[in-house]
């Protein structure tokens, strides 16, 4: 079963190739697709030759560079990660693990955050939160069948929460399972906003969300309060 692996990038340039070769080295029989949204760190040349693809986006939007990712892949199974993101060892052999199941439509890796209280309460509440409220963000990596993405419509161009909301259209496809192996997740936005800052404002965002607030108002409390000044694009809820 071959694995695409679709990475939406913008302005990662001192990341893309320590990342690209980590991927290399965890999962080696993957197609590897880089997505860039219009970087102007020269992050695109620095990716090229060390991944199967690059493809550039006329739009900085992680759901339209997402969904043109998927369009260029050749894989059975579809596996998106952020360019900040650590991948486990056995990582391949672990979705082939969840999908061989025909009744599964994708799944997603638990993620592990760098050691502190502050993080160990983020990461314990952030998954069984989750899984309760069956939202899951993008730091997780999730992947699913190509089928079952075709089926879930993409990702929605929506302004906040596209992946949460593409989770939630992909388990109507079928179940959705998790792996107790972890993706190390990046802290540089925990670190330029700050831990608890940042916790207390995704747990917020998220409940609003299921309390049925609009994205659009939801999107600009994001920007008043989980944005900082920063390489990259941004981070996800939940």
């Amino acid at each position: 079963m071959q694995v695409s692996i679709i990475v939406p990038v913008l302005n990662e340039a001192l990341l893309i190739r320590p990342f690209l070769g980590h991927l290399r080295e965890r999962a080696p029989e993957a197609e590897i697709i880089v997505v860039d949204g219009g970087s102007t760190d020269g992050t695109d040349e620095l990716a090229t030759g060390l991944c199967d693809q690059l493809v550039r986006s006329h739009e900085r939007s992680r759901a339209t560079q997402m969904n043109a990712g998927a369009r260029a892949a050749g894989g059975d199974v579809l596996w998106f990660l952020h360019a900040d993101a650590g991948v486990p060892r056995g990582c391949l052999d672990e979705i082939g693990r969840i999908v061989c199941n025909p009744k599964v439509s994708g799944g997603f890796f638990r993620i592990c955050l760098p050691p502190g209280v502050v993080y160990r309460l983020t990461d314990t509440f952030a998954h069984y939160a989750g899984l309760l409220l069956q939202m899951r963000c993008g730091d997780h990596g999730i992947f699913c069948r190509r089928t079952a993405f075709v089926d879930a419509g993409g990702f929605p161009n929506v302004p906040l929460m596209e992946d949460v909301e593409f989770f939630r259209r992909l388990r109507r496809c079928g179940r959705v399972v998790y792996s107790n192996k972890r993706i190390a997740a990046s802290p540089r936005r925990y670190e330029a906003v700050g831990p608890l800052r940042l916790t207390f404002a995704y747990g917020l965002i998220a409940s609003l969300y299921v309390f049925g607030v609009g994205l659009p108002a939801l999107a600009r409390i994001y920007e008043r309060t989980c944005c900082a000044e920063e390489p990259g694009s941004r981070s996800k809820v939940m």
